[in-house]
């Protein structure tokens, strides 16, 4: 079993269909995102539709400020691309960094923008994590730790691929929804809960779901009753303890769970939020109960709510995990959320990371943290979170 002393709890793996698309099933191969080169120079994955999906700032790392260009993307050439034995140079080159838990990209990378095919999108889904763990992680599974992607489009697809992620030894899977596909938990979702923790596989949520905000005629969890003779009024709970912080890097959904009583159901249940810093969380705490015990009244009358065994905040301080990159306040707020809750991502290449200089860079921002706290947040929280002393 290697030692670790510090370790990633967010990075980021940009390998496309060219590395892994002969493992989808032919009839959907001709689906899959083409790589084309750009009329003004660069590089970028269009879809079958011909949406083309370029740029942005995940390849910054490499580049100095400067001259760093957010529209011209050149896959081959940029740091955190290509294949394993590069990542592991790449990693090298960040002295310190002994390995990285890695997340994938977003569904429309894949070419499920919409995701309309489900059949389509599963098969797609299960070959990219057969690439992940057989091909990429392989080359060193000690330090190369990837994240399993589901498909979010039904509670049984995603207990199956779960499930394959799982043989496959992947670290741990994600989630962009809930199980059901819907943007707010449902009673159907409980068999996937129940089946990651039989699993004991890892459930993260990079940075939050892809859950929006609802307008007055949608609420953002299902309640047992409505009010009767109008049109839904907007009192919904969740929205007012989270409107201080409402979407946040998790908040949101959240506060869906805590108000569902899903870490009632599930007393062991934990998630990981990665890459979200958290110097805004003790206010978000703070909201939330103050928010609650305001509001909870009328929500048990009028929507049938039941109340909370305790509060809101206590529930987050025991099932929630939180990742941070660059976070002074957040260090010196770190006791308000939970020393043992915390894990330091590079996020390597995106733009936040700190690569080549990580371990200095946050060597100078905890210089004020006890030696053990800060192995803690460093390394121990993740290696404990994603079983890596296994």
């Amino acid at each position: 079993m290697r030692e670790y002393h510090w370790v990633s709890s967010d990075s980021h793996i940009h390998n496309g269909p060219e590395r892994w698309g002969d493992r989808v099933p032919k009839k959907f191969r001709d689906r899959l995102p083409k790589r084309i080169e750009l009329p003004g120079g660069g590089e970028a994955m269009q879809d079958e539709d011909g949406n083309v999906t370029y740029g942005g700032t995940g390849h910054f790392m490499g580049h100095t400020p400067e001259e760093f260009d957010p529209t011209k993307l050149y896959y081959e050439k940029e740091a955190g691309y290509g294949l394993p034995e590069q990542r592991l140079k790449d990693m090298d080159a960040d002295p310190g960094v002994d390995a990285e838990i890695l997340f994938s990209f977003t569904p429309s990378a894949f070419g499920l923008r919409g995701r309309d095919d489900k059949e389509q999108a599963v098969a797609v889904l299960h070959a990219y994590n057969g690439y992940l763990a057989e091909e990429f992680c392989a080359v060193d599974p000690d330090r190369l730790l990837g994240i399993g992607v589901l498909p979010d489009l039904g509670v049984e697809e995603d207990i199956a691929e779960m499930t394959h992620c799982a043989t496959l030894g992947l670290r741990g899977v994600q989630l962009a929804r809930y199980p059901s596909g819907l943007s707010y938990p449902t009673p159907e979702d409980d068999r996937f809960w129940a089946a990651a923790l039989d699993l004991d596989m890892p459930l993260t949520i990079h940075t939050s779901m892809n859950v929006r905000r609802a307008g007055r005629g949608e609420y953002m969890i299902k309640y047992p009753k409505e009010p009767e003779g109008y049109d839904r009024p907007p009192i919904d709970l969740v929205q007012r303890i989270t409107q201080y912080m409402h979407g946040h890097c998790g908040g949101l959904e959240i506060a869906q769970m805590i108000l569902t009583g899903l870490f009632d159901r599930f007393p062991k249940l934990k998630i990981f939020w990665a890459e979200n810093n958290v110097g805004w969380v003790p206010l978000y705490l703070e909201q939330m109960d103050i928010n609650y015990e305001r509001n909870r009244f009328w929500a048990e009358r009028q929507l049938g709510l039941k109340p909370l065994a305790r509060p809101a905040s206590e529930y987050v301080r025991e099932h929630v995990y939180w990742g941070f990159f660059d976070d002074p306040v957040g260090m010196r707020l770190r006791h308000e959320i939970g020393v043992d809750h915390i894990m330091w991502g590079g996020d390597f290449p995106h733009e936040p990371s700190a690569w080549p200089n990580s371990v200095q860079y946050m060597a100078a921002q905890l210089a004020d943290v006890p030696e053990d706290e800060q192995r803690k947040m460093m390394c121990e929280n993740t290696v404990k979170f994603f079983h890596l002393d296994r």
